[in-house]
């Protein structure tokens, strides 16, 4: 589980759901941080207005109060001036070396879908930690974590989330399921030639159904086509679902690979994105849990 958690918040559902959803992956004992972000100074208006700063100071104070008390949570408060809600969060959790980044939906998704903003989203791009999203409406629903979906190919970064995901199973005795997508050849996302499931995709299907039924501790189960379509999908049965990320970019930073990426506009369930691992640079998040579960 997640020892340093923040949360944007900022009075509306989505930073509700935020929080719902934290509850949940917070370790007992764990540090929790609800973070509202404001324009400050950095708005010209605000600047050279006679108290616009102080009130909006105030107001952001009186903000995260009201949203600690309603979701009743034992939580530090913080409010962050920055040009985006998302570059707020970032530094916040690279300044309180944070291990998860929590946030809601954009006001424009759908009913328990997992969506961002995409000023959010490039924001949190290159994030210092993991990320996940709460799908719209999770406050309403957050019961305890039940079902738990990871998306696994046998990489470290599908690794580090399957030890991620009996982490966050073992408090609530949760049930984990882990699915690897047999993709679909090149050929097929012309979307001119209907792919045809021959032979040799039966034999891989195969194949993959016996490694996901070997996994210990999880349910596995194989699938073909688009990686992030047929995952999206399985997310569906879900409460929330986690997956790591290959993108590559700078060192210590999450950069979101095409699977993940579309996961964070898709997933039909709650999301956690688990930082790329790289042994070559030292240990980064996960690689604990992956050692631990090995």
């Amino acid at each position: 589980m997640f020892e340093n958690v923040l949360v944007g918040v900022d009075g509306r559902s989505g930073g509700r759901d935020a929080v719902a959803l934290a509850r949940h992956l917070l370790a007992p004992g764990g540090k929790l941080t609800l973070a509202h972000i404001r324009s400050g100074e950095l708005r010209p208006s605000h600047a050279v207005t006679p108290g616009l700063l102080g009130e909006e100071r105030d107001d952001s104070a009186r903000l995260l109060e009201a949203e600690r008390a309603a979701a009743e949570v034992d939580a530090k408060l913080i409010g962050i001036v920055a040009t985006s809600a998302g570059r707020g969060l970032h530094q916040q959790a690279e300044e309180q070396q944070a291990d998860l980044i929590v946030v809601g939906t954009c006001r424009r998704g759908l009913f328990g879908r997992a969506m961002l903003g995409d000023h959010t989203r490039a924001a949190l791009n290159g994030a210092p930690c993991a990320v996940a999203v709460a799908a719209a409406g999770y406050a309403e629903r957050g019961t305890p974590l039940a079902k738990i979906g990871v998306g696994y190919d046998d990489s470290s970064e599908s690794r580090a989330a399957l030890a991620t995901a009996l982490e966050l199973a073992a408090p609530t005795d949760a049930e984990v399921h882990a699915i690897e997508v047999v993709s679909l050849p090149s050929y097929a996302y012309t979307g001119m030639v209907a792919p045809v499931l021959g032979p040799s995709i039966q034999e891989m299907l195969q194949e993959a159904r016996g490694r996901m039924k070997a996994l210990p501790d999880a349910i596995g189960h194989a699938a073909y086509g688009l990686t992030g379509e047929e995952i999206a999908a399985f997310g569906e049965q879900m409460d929330v679902l986690v997956v790591g990320s290959r993108g590559y970019g700078p060192v210590k930073r999450m950069m979101l690979g095409s699977t993940s990426d579309y996961l964070e506009r898709h997933a039909r369930c709650s999301l956690v994105v688990i930082p790329r691992v790289s042994v070559s640079h030292g240990e980064r998040p996960g690689e604990a849990r992956v050692a631990a579960h090995a």
